[in-house]
């Protein structure tokens, strides 16, 4: 990957972005960011505001375990067809666009399920809309990778994140914004309700973007079952596992983002249990944390093209784990809105940068033959680092304070650190597959 950005001056580096296709990854990434938005942050301050206990709240992360999962039906994805829609619209479009109708559907139910009342109906939707969140993930990240052009792959990868962080934004700030007695007061149900349209820009993007290349570099034609089963599920992980530093590249997948999920899980319960108001934490969000991770995301491909793919992870992981001091103060102050700007405006510049950078490599790692499986294999390790390894989250937080726990969550961060570190200096940090996308494109 460090091949593909190489170095360039600034504005040759910030002009893709506003490319058709990067445009497009754009408005995808506002359709996957937003339900796990919704699942994690703003469930955690609808559940503190209606008296849920942290422990509770900590353990409600492990409703988002189809996102840990979602590698075991990828391969389904990648090659199943949908009867009439496959044929008139493709692979990718065709799964996108059934899993958003059902998504919309669930997102409407999981709003209306009261759970001050019902924790049990609320749990059920709460799974059922991981589930189809996930799966579209699925294909939007398979689907994005396939219609962006190598030399566009950072550039497109980072207009997909600055969607994905807008999507979960709207599902944020905006839902609650909708839902709160301090807001537009429309009550949970409607304002996760109207949050579900969040899909409608995935349709427009894959409308406007047309099939991606998986088709061309998939061979057609009948099978028998056991060689279907074997390219279909067997392949996508035998081709991975066959790499060099395979099993190293997959152990720091895993560990990488721990620190920074455990904080994103108990941040807003923290908010509300310091006394923020409604209208406190959406004006900071809106007029700070927005305008941080649009920094962040747009210096993200000028960081790669500057840095090289192994220093910008590194580089970006050291300023994740660090901004966590920002959050420690905050708790130390209590009731600060100054802290609060401060701590918010940081953590989105380095996630801005750090996520963008790291699915970027991701997404260079996967191979087009299985886009949709491998893509899902490595972003589900980071999801178990995000659900099972934060869990306890709620519980730490508990023991230790809020200073404590965010001091704590500096210290998760650094196996990861540690890993990546082993990777670069053995020559495994850039493994991008490219032989299946170069022929697709030569074809085309």
């Amino acid at each position: 990957m460090d091949g593909v950005i190489g170095r360039k001056s600034f504005g040759a580096t910030m002009a893709p972005y506003i490319r058709p296709r990067p445009l497009a990854a754009l408005l995808l990434g506002i359709s996957s960011g937003f339900p796990l938005a919704l699942l994690l942050g703003t469930m955690g301050f609808w559940l503190a505001k209606v008296g849920i206990d942290k422990k509770t709240i900590g353990f409600a992360i492990g409703l988002t375990t189809p996102y840990a999962l979602k590698f075991l039906w990828a391969p389904l994805i990648d090659r199943l067809k949908l009867p009439i829609l496959t044929k008139v619209f493709g692979q990718r479009r065709s799964w996108l666009f059934l899993i958003q109708a059902l998504l919309f559907v669930s997102v409407w139910m999981l709003g209306a399920s009261q759970p001050q009342l019902h924790l049990g109906v609320f749990a059920f939707w709460a799974i059922v809309t991981a589930f189809l969140g996930a799966t579209q993930d699925i294909v939007i990240d398979a689907y994005r990778i396939e219609i962006l052009p190598e030399d566009e792959l950072p550039h497109g990868t980072a207009n997909n994140q600055f969607g994905y962080r807008l999507g979960a934004f709207i599902a944020g700030v905006g839902t609650i914004a909708m839902a709160s007695s301090e807001g537009f007061n429309l009550g949970w149900a409607t304002a996760y309700g109207l949050t579900g349209l969040c899909v409608v820009p995935g349709i427009i993007a894959a409308l406007w973007a047309g099939p991606g290349l998986h088709d061309r570099v998939v061979a057609t034609g009948s099978q028998s079952i056991a060689a279907w089963l074997q390219e279909t599920v067997v392949g996508p992980f035998v081709e991975f596992l066959r790499r060099r530093g395979a099993l190293l590249i997959l152990l720091f997948v895993l560990v990488y983002k721990v620190g920074d999920a455990m904080g994103q899980a108990m941040l807003n319960p923290m908010i509300v249990e310091l006394g923020f108001s409604d209208t406190e934490f959406i004006a900071i969000n809106k007029l700070v944390g927005f305008w941080g991770l649009v920094v962040g995301i747009a210096l993200a491909a000028p960081f790669m093209a500057w840095l090289g793919m192994g220093r910008a992870l590194f580089v970006s992981g050291l300023l994740m784990m660090f901004s966590n001091l920002t959050f420690v103060i905050l708790a130390l102050h209590g009731h600060s809105n100054l802290w609060l700007t401060i701590a918010v405006a940081t953590e989105q510049v380095t996630s801005g940068i750090g996520l963008t950078v790291f699915v970027t490599y991701l997404s260079g790692l996967s191979n087009l033959a299985y886009t949709a499986t491998q893509f899902a294999l490595l972003s589900s390790l980071a999801s178990v680092g995000r659900t099972w390894m934060a869990v306890p989250a709620g519980y730490a937080a508990e023991q230790l304070g809020w200073p404590g726990f965010w001091i704590m969550t500096m210290v998760a961060a650094i196996p990861g650190m540690v890993l990546l570190w082993l990777l670069w200096k053995r020559g495994f940090v850039v493994e991008s597959v490219r032989t299946a996308r170069k022929g697709a494109e030569a074809s085309a």
